[in-house]
């Protein structure tokens, strides 16, 4: 046969093969047709899920197409967009970012969620550094200042652009400096920060309703006069171990709700997506300050480490874990 020929029989093989995978991708449909879509992240603006009235907030951390929130830098047609993705390390850094919309252009317009239109949490990726803050929308460019050490952080930005879904969108920042990554410990249910000692009860299973109790003392006696932050009495952000997954969660009921008590447990609800570790902050307001305290805790029966020890060697909050704002 010639070459001509064996040529134009190749070609005639393809042209069906095409045609036949064509009509199997029509039958099939697009790739997750039929599944159901996915929840989004609560503190973002999503409904609260009906229950008994008891004002409980159940969230599955989804933010995106079967991606739980922060792991995605534009979903949408939305994306986050830091001014420079390298900082010099300091107490006080500029940090200036945009948000752009399905047309390209900065997003100017946003629903108030929880007090505020834009929340933006920054983890060093070792999970040594911590800080929620609320930046500043001047025209159309976020700015801030965080304080940072060297390393690489995750940057999440929590918002609702109005007229469009809730969304939590994660970057990368990097910022110079000599580093050394921390060595991370095993589970912590106790936290002390400024004198507080906040315990935290309960347990997560992935794809399941889970309950967290945190209570707060100080000097041994319990507190029983927490002050709102951001409309409620506790503000919980849980991160997975590996890729800092996000949820944000908030607690049962709310201040001035004629239920809700000011302390000393603030009880939350929440649903993780998958086994493993999880490092949870809590920020609570107690007079007049804002203070964090960190855990680490496992779903599954997983947690890393297996000594029992708090903390991460080599992290600034150690012991008196948290911060103050």
């Amino acid at each position: 046969m010639s070459t001509a020929a064996r040529l134009a029989g190749f070609g005639a093989v393809a042209v069906v093969v095409f045609a036949v995978a064509l009509l199997v991708g029509k039958a099939a449909g697009p790739v997750g047709a039929g599944e159901p879509a996915p929840t989004h992240d609560t503190h973002a603006g999503a409904p609260d899920v009906p229950g008994d009235g008891d004002h409980r907030v159940h969230v599955t951390p989804a933010s995106g197409a079967g991606q739980p929130g922060g792991l995605q830098t534009a979903r949408d047609g939305y994306a986050l967009r830091l001014a420079d993705d390298r900082a010099e390390a300091g107490p006080a850094v500029p940090v200036r970012f945009t948000i752009t919309g399905p047309d390209g252009e900065p997003v100017t317009s946003y629903d108030v969620q929880h007090e505020k239109q834009l929340h933006l949490i920054a983890v060093r990726r070792d999970l040594t550094g911590f800080q929620h803050v609320h930046p500043v929308l001047r025209g159309d460019t976020w700015t801030t200042e965080l304080a940072l050490t060297p390393g690489s952080w995750r940057i999440f930005a929590d918002f609702k652009a109005t007229g469009a879904a809730a969304l939590t969108l994660g970057t990368d920042l990097a910022v110079d400096g000599d580093f050394r990554a921390a060595t991370p410990r095993g589970e912590r249910r106790t936290s002390e920060v400024d004198g507080y000692r906040v315990t935290l009860d309960g347990d997560l299973s992935a794809g399941a309703d889970a309950q967290l109790a945190l209570s707060v003392s100080k000097d041994g006696e319990p507190v029983t006069d927490l002050e709102p932050y951001l409309g409620a009495y506790g503000h919980l952000v849980a991160l997975r171990a590996g890729d800092l997954a996000y949820l944000h969660v908030h607690p049962d009921g709310e201040p001035g709700d004629g239920t809700t008590e000011p302390g000393p447990e603030v009880v939350f609800h929440t649903t993780v997506p998958s086994d493993g570790t999880y490092h949870l902050y809590l920020d609570f307001k107690h007079d007049g300050v804002v203070r964090t305290a960190t855990f680490t805790i496992g779903a599954g029966g997983t947690a890393h480490g297996a000594d029992g020890a708090v903390g991460h060697e080599g992290d600034e909050h150690g012991e008196s874990s948290g911060h103050t704002h």
